[in-house]
Formats: structure tokens, sequence, C-alpha cells
């Protein structure tokens, strides 16, 4: 590609990290296999609400496929990836006995990509919690935070040898606004909520606690969703239910994670929930801030709903993605900008991407132009962010292949890398080779 084509990161660090990102449930399949259990995501999967009544039970076929994946990561020339262990492929019923096979398949994960040179960074929940801790109360249950210090403990026995980068959890915003639990999904129960918030913010600090303990050289962060909360009118009230929404979307983790404090509007409901020590308990010394961005949200008061809030209309001259997302940069500079004032951490971008619908042209070639533009405009963005003095180490694009976009199925394409899921043959697209070329030049 042109150079004309790339960003500008003349502000990044020379240890800047460039990455990947993906998640377990979005990718590996064999959800039958091998002695895996069931995740509340097969069982969501089987009530037909998937669009297009998508499963994951095959997916990207990762399980099978990851060395093939690996040498698409090394063909990028990325320094890292980040993962997401499947709960239910190494704990079964989500504690108790261990499930060896699942164990070996990260064993052989993890020594693929450090063989190939890439640094594992390892999430410990992205979404799939085993079906049999649902069916004990799950998230809603005070005892998860002791289920998943459990496993946090098993994960760190067994992987921390080589892997030193972990992630208590993924946008734990968003799976208790929207999945609060999924298959028994519950709009009006806002106690429900809040005794959830609190129980996962629990989980993080003592899965902190036991990584710290175990992992030499440990380097730990939470990965949080932040997407600015905007009015979709003028009216006072789309204003306040915006704010509202903020607190709950961008400071109900972070804020207590990282500051010890739980937003002031929302610490009446957390009350009844708290027990002595619980907020030192959550807020433990963490190495950095994980950043998933994608736009902004736009905001209209719906006094029937949970929270007093619905998603508005976007403003008509905003420029959007082919699935409707808007499309703005400065947004995520602020965002960065926000982040390294309040909570003062290191930042690592680990997800950040495009969706659409693209598929190959009549030569078999899938070249996305939209995806290298919005890359190129928030790479930018990122880039002025630490001109101004934002400490940002890394930037992870969702996502290294097409995958199981939750409610969306296979209906929307985030990958740098098209699957084909009827053969499950990967094709590189020019997105790829446009990143490719970037993190070249990067390393010049």
């Amino acid at each position: 590609m042109p150079t004309t084509q790339l960003p500008n990161t003349a502000s990044l660090r020379p240890d800047f990290i460039w990455g990947v990102s993906t998640s377990s449930f979005q990718i590996e399949g064999a959800t039958q296999e091998d002695g895996r259990g069931l995740s509340v995501w097969d069982i969501y999967c089987r009530t037909g609400e998937i669009k297009n009544h998508d499963t994951g039970d095959v997916a990207c076929d990762h399980y099978h496929r990851y060395r093939e994946d690996v040498g698409l990561m090394k063909a990028l020339g990325v320094q890292a990836y980040r993962f997401s262990v499947a709960w239910p492929r190494v704990l079964p019923l989500g504690r108790g006995s261990a499930n060896e096979a699942g164990l070996s398949f990260y064993d052989r994960l993890t020594d693929e990509l450090l063989a190939a040179g890439i640094e594992p960074w390892l999430c410990l929940y992205h979404w799939d919690l085993p079906q049999a801790l649902e069916e004990r109360g799950g998230w809603l249950n005070r005892e998860s935070a002791v289920w998943f210090t459990d496993y946090a403990s098993l994960i760190a026995a067994r992987f921390g040898d080589r892997v030193k980068r972990v992630a208590t959890f993924n946008e734990p915003s968003m799976f208790s606004l929207f999945s609060r639990s999924l298959g028994k999904r519950d709009s009006r129960s806002e106690d429900k909520l809040h005794r959830m918030i609190h129980n996962v913010n629990l989980a993080h600090g003592a899965a902190v606690d036991v990584l710290r303990a175990n992992v030499i050289n440990a380097s730990i962060g939470c990965i949080h969703n932040r997407q600015p909360c905007r009015p979709s009118s003028a009216s006072e009230a789309d204003a306040a239910a915006a704010a509202r929404l903020d607190v709950y979307w961008n400071a109900a983790f972070p804020d207590p994670q990282c500051r010890g404090e739980y937003p002031l509007s929302m610490r009446a409901a957390i009350e009844p929930h708290m027990q002595p020590s619980d907020l030192t308990r959550i807020c433990r010394p963490l190495d950095w801030f994980g950043l998933n961005h994608y736009s902004p949200v736009y905001v209209k008061a719906r006094a029937d709903s949970m929270l007093g809030y619905d998603f508005g209309d976007k403003p008509a001259s905003l420029p959007l993605t082919p699935i409707g997302w808007p499309i703005d940069p400065d947004a995520f500079s602020r965002t960065l900008q926000e982040v390294h004032a309040r909570y003062g951490l290191p930042i690592c971008v680990l997800e950040n991407g495009y969706g659409d619908s693209g598929q190959p042209d009549q030569t078999g070639a899938v070249i996305d132009p939209g995806r290298i533009e919005f890359l190129k405009a928030y790479i930018n963005a990122m880039n002025e962010a630490a001109s101004s003095g934002v400490d940002v180490r890394g930037y992870f694009v969702w996502s290294l292949l097409d995958n199981f976009e939750w409610d969306s199925g296979y209906s929307i394409r985030f990958g740098l890398t098209y699957v084909d899921y009827a053969s499950l043959r990967r094709t590189p697209k020019s997105s790829f080779g446009w990143y490719a070329g970037l993190i070249r030049g990067m390393q010049r």
C-alpha cells in the first residue's frame, strides 16, 4: 500500500504493541467436543433468537484450525494476540474437576503463538459463562466471585509460566446491561442489575489477587467498553437519560476497580449488596486499562424501560459504517484522553474495528476500502491523543477473523480475514495487507 494511505503514528511509543483480538465462543466452535461443557450462549442459541438461527457450534472452527490462524497472525506481523479462554471448556461445570483436553487446547495455542513470536494476551471471561453456574444463579449469586477465583487459579497455575498478560473480564458493562441473564432477560429489574454489577466487580478484584500471587511478572488489567452516551435531541429528558446510561455503561466497573468508589448516582442502589471491605476487595492494583471503543451511542428518554432510556436517532450528518454505527474518530481521541485523566493507567486499545457484510469479488478477492479508511482515521485519532500526553501502549484490531457476532450471528463481518462459513476457508482482505504494511513500517 502507498505510504500516503498509512496513518500518522509519529507520537506513538517506540515499543508500541500492534495486535488483533478474538474471543472463544465467537471463533472456536467444537462446542460438544473433548469434554467441553455448555455455556449460556450455547443454550441461548437454541432459542432461535439469533439472526438466521445461527449458532456457535462450528463458528470459525478455530479449535481445529488454530495453527492456520496463528499463521495468519504471523503473516500480519502482529506482536500480540488477545484471545479468551472458554470457561466451560476447561471446567465443564464451572467448578470442580478440570477438563484436561480443554486445558491442552490452550497449551497448544499458547505454544504455537510463542513459537511464532507472538505474545499471548489471555482474557479470562468473554461472556461464555458455564450453563451449570447460570443454573446456580450465575452472576446474580455472590458466590460467583468464588467460582471465578477458583477458575482464575486454575488458569494461573496452568499457563502462568508462559502467559503474563491477563485480563479478568471483557466488557462487563455489556453483559450486565444487555445479557442479564441470557435466555431469561429481565428488562425491568434494576435490583438484579446492581447485584450483578457488584458481584462481577468482586470477582474481578479476587481474580487480580490470585493472578498477582501465582503468575510471576504478571501484567493485569480489565477490558472496558467505553462509548460516549449522547442525547438524541436537545430535550432535557434525553440529556438526563444519556447521562444515566453513561454511568452504567462507562463508569460502573472502572470506577470501583480503579478508584475504589461507585459513581455517586448509583451508590444507594448498590448499597444493599455491599458488605464491609467490599470496595477494598474490588480495587486492586492494575497494570493497564483495556479499552474497547467503536462509536458514540445516541440516547432518548423512555419512561417504561429500565434506567429510563432507549436508543434514539443519530444525527443525519454523521457518517455510518455499513452496519449503522457512527464513524467518529474524534470521539475516540476524546475517550482516550478521558480515560487517561480519570484512571491514570497505561491504556491498551483491545478492540476497535469496522463491521460490514462484504463478500469476495469475481476473482475471489475481498476488497474493503471502508475498513482501511476507518482504521486509518481511528489510528490517526489515537496518535493525536498520544501527542497530547495520553499513555497509550497498544492497539488491537477487532478482529482477526470474521466470526459469530452474538445476536447478529454471521451476518456481520469485522474480520481482517474473510471466512467462508461453508468451507471455512480463510481469505485475507485488502485491509489485512494494509495493516501488515503499517506494522512493517513501524518496525523499520
